[in-house]
């Protein structure tokens, strides 16, 4: 709370280079960018950093093979570059995961097909990744027993990569090293728009928390606030030649329905991509792809019929999965990028259609951009495009050709070297398999060696403190000092991954909830977990029908009734 405090001090009445309002995947790379170069950056958000559609994705990071399909071969080509870099600088974090999508007969391609789409696919991604697989339902039913093959043509298995934790804590790497090189970053301050006086832009701000406005000076303001990119675009008086759609993603968490660490990808009921992607020992199903007008998007019964229906009828369970199975819920929009000048290309009606693209648009009168579209796998690019975009504006950097992102080599050779002689390497708990060490590193990267003087001061701070989840002791203490953690839902939800592997209300009441919440709040402890559980218990969090006791083991039936099913 302290360096929240300090930020948002720093913010009033004070000049900057560039101004980004909005803390997603968008703005955090931008801030991460442009303050690695030398550039004097603010950054805001009106909620929590990763907090909208950044906190709601896939978890995967993916060279867009669908759009092959649409021969968008630019597109393919961009997004498998952006992917093998991903790869390349985050090997703790993004790895390789293997699909195995299924067929089903009368399919509009075949299977010989799709297996010549992912070999251009792999070729496409400068082979990468692992080769793909051409498999018959035979060899189907082998690799995956729970797989109902009865009915389809066979398939085939190819790579991408996904992101190992969550999406947010991915988000929030970025927004930490904008703050590491010089950054001031706040959450929960919102933008009431900026206004342009010849030489500067002044952006009038307040701070959710508390009313406090703020005044904001910035020789150029960066407009990343993802899907409300429209609406602030309209109090700052900025008219775009771009515009966004909104179509609405829903993902169901269970207790993991595979038994191998792949993805499984169908072909749902409305004949758009399926996956079942592992979530440590949970199962991610989705997604729904429904055109929106309003937001936010909620999760409606509708969306959770069809996600259970299309699971039940792809895999083979003891039971089929219901509501009562459900741990959580992700629902999103992904903000869709359309032109606003008038087209000669024909307009087939069919939205879901239009690709994830983003699109960086400077605006030709002031020194602004929006930032369109955009997702997690593209993100580097958004990075290195918005650099180069405010140079244009005259903002000089000290330090042009810094490295901006990546994991840093040397830092994490000392660090593992420290944790084996502390031990860490051979600290596992029930909740992973995983050694501490591994993980610390993963979340915190260099950071993590100040996780190790906290352990080597107090062997406690190496202990689980929230029963049943992966965190430490000495993680909610660094997240107290170093991640601006507001409210509860800001470490269970994006810091951390906890509200969407556990269970609403398995921890409340805990004793290791209540020394977490004292070590973040301190003597608001109590209000902020009662306000976060109102919170989650509001109808429009598409909380309902969930189940409090959710999260039994999700039994999958033994082979032979899925030969009987056959």
């Amino acid at each position: 709370m302290k360096l929240r405090q300090s930020n948002l001090d720093r913010l009033d009445n004070r000049e900057f280079d560039v101004l980004i309002v909005g803390a997603g995947i968008n703005g955090a790379v931008a801030a991460s960018s442009l303050t690695s170069r030398g550039a004097k950056v603010a950054l805001i958000d009106r909620a929590d950093f990763g907090g909208y559609t950044s906190q709601e994705s896939s978890n995967l990071i993916w060279g867009g093979i669908k759009y092959l399909e649409t021969f968008e071969l630019g597109l393919v080509w961009k997004l498998c570059r952006a992917r093998n870099q991903l790869l390349r600088a985050y090997p703790s974090f993004v790895r390789e995961l293997r699909f195995l999508t299924t067929l089903p007969r009368g399919f509009r391609r075949s299977r010989f097909t799709l297996f010549i789409g992912t070999l251009l696919y792999w070729a496409m991604g400068r082979f990468f990744t692992r080769r793909p697989r051409l498999l018959s339902r035979e060899a189907i039913a082998t690799a995956e027993p729970h797989v109902r093959v009865d009915g389809t043509q066979g398939g085939v298995e190819y790579s991408d990569a996904f992101l190992v934790d969550a999406d947010a804590r991915f988000v929030f790497r970025f927004v930490r090293e904008a703050l590491d090189h010089g950054g001031i970053c706040a959450n929960y301050v919102e933008s009431l728009g900026s206004t342009w006086d010849g030489a500067a832009w002044t952006t009038r701000a307040r701070d959710v928390e508390s009313g406090r406005e703020l005044t904001i000076r910035s020789k150029v303001v960066i407009n990343a606030a993802g899907p409300f990119v429209d609406e602030l675009n309209g109090r700052s008086g900025r008219h775009t030649e771009h515009k966004h759609l909104f179509s609405k993603g829903i993902h169901l968490i269970v207790n993991r329905v595979t038994v191998e660490r792949r993805a499984l990808a169908f072909f749902a009921s409305d004949g758009r991509l399926f996956f079942v992607i592992p979530l440590g020992a949970r199962s991610c199903i989705g997604t729904t792809d429904t055109r929106v007008e309003a937001l936010p998007p909620v999760v409606t019964d509708a969306d959770r019929a069809f996600v259970l229906d299309n699971i039940n009828r792809m895999l083979v369970f003891d039971r089929p999965l219901t509501t009562g199975d459900v741990i959580a819920e992700r629902c999103g929009v992904r903000p869709l990028v359309v032109s606003t000048r008038p087209t000669k290309k024909k307009d087939t009606g069919d939205w879901t259609a239009l690709s994830r693209k983003h699109v960086v648009e400077v605006d030709p009168e002031r020194p602004y951009l929006s930032v369109f579209g955009g997702k997690l796998t593209d993100c580097l690019n958004v990075g290195e495009e918005v650099a180069a975009a405010v140079t244009r504006f005259g903002v000089r950097f000290s330090h042009p050709k810094h490295p901006w992102f990546g994991e840093p080599t040397a830092a994490r050779a000392e660090f593992f070297h420290q944790a084996e002689l502390l031990g860490l390497d051979a600290m596992t708990n029930p909740a992973s398999t995983e050694v501490l060490s591994t993980r610390l590193w993963r979340r915190y990267g260099a950071r993590a060696l100040d996780l190790l003087e906290d352990i080597r001061v107090d062997p406690r701070n190496a202990e689980i403190l929230l029963s049943g989840t992966e965190y430490t002791r000495c993680e909610i203490h660094h997240a107290a000092r170093h991640e601006m953690v507001t409210r509860l839902d800001d470490f269970m939800r994006r810091r951390a991954k906890i509200a969407q592997v556990t269970p609403v209300g398995a921890l409340r009441g805990t004793p290791g909830l209540i020394e977490a919440c004292e070590i973040l709040f301190g003597d608001e402890a109590d209000a902020r977990i009662e306000e976060y559980y109102a919170t989650e218990a509001r109808p429009d969090r598409g909380k309902a029908g969930l189940s409090a006791a959710a999260g039994g083991v999700v039994t999958l039936a033994p082979n032979e009734a899925r030969a009987a099913s056959s």
